[in-house]
């Protein structure tokens, strides 16, 4: 029930940056490498640590004004691929596709966006499609990625971080993973309430 993973490399991509600082020098400081896009990537790179592109991974930039950025084989089987079945790492080797071992994400703020009486062009450009899609990913993949689908998860990573560094059990992984439906199920019933209304 404890089994241990090691986390070798984290795919990080947040609308908002506050208090994710020092999880990211833990991270650096454990010998975890960093994946990013766009804002996250050049913020991690403000703090002195190194970041790799996405699209480095992927070989495509961000398209359609940012509405597609890690929605790519190479990022979803990184996440997706079964480290214990052979066949599994088979194809992650034959596409070159790199194992995610962890993945912090932060929602595109819906219901902050309603809230403000913002249009409804804005309110749409603010249905994240990129992230909800890594969380649920991630989550059914909790046997060996973490995911961290909201800020409200960075504490408990942090003291993770701190107390048994880059590693985690099974039972935390799940408990992560619980935490990550538990947002993606709150953000859909969110839009589908203001479609309906």
């Amino acid at each position: 029930m404890n089994e241990k993973k090691a986390i070798r490399r984290a795919l990080v991509s947040v609308f908002h940056k506050d208090g994710l600082d020092e999880i990211l020098h833990l991270l650096h400081e454990q010998g975890v490498e960093l994946l990013s896009t766009g804002g996250t990537q050049s913020f991690i790179e403000g703090l002195g640590i190194p970041c790799n592109k996405v699209e480095d991974v992927t070989g495509y930039p961000s398209i359609l004004g940012g509405r597609v950025k890690t929605l790519h084989p190479k990022v979803f089987g990184g996440i997706l691929g079964r480290r214990e079945l052979t066949g599994d790492q088979a194809e992650m080797k034959k596409y070159e596709i790199p194992e995610i071992d962890l993945v912090i994400v932060d929602l595109y703020p819906f219901e902050d966006t309603v809230k403000s009486g913002a249009s409804e062009a804005d309110i749409i450009e603010k249905i994240d499609i990129g992230g909800i899609s890594l969380i649920r990913a991630a989550a059914k993949n909790f046997k060996d990625v973490v995911i961290v689908p909201s800020k409200a998860e960075y504490e408990p990573l942090k003291k993770l971080l701190k107390e048994q560094g880059a590693n985690t059990t099974l039972e935390q992984r799940r408990w992560f993973a619980a935490q990550a439906f538990g947002v993606s199920s709150h953000y859909d019933t969110a839009i589908h309430a203001y479609f309906v209304k």
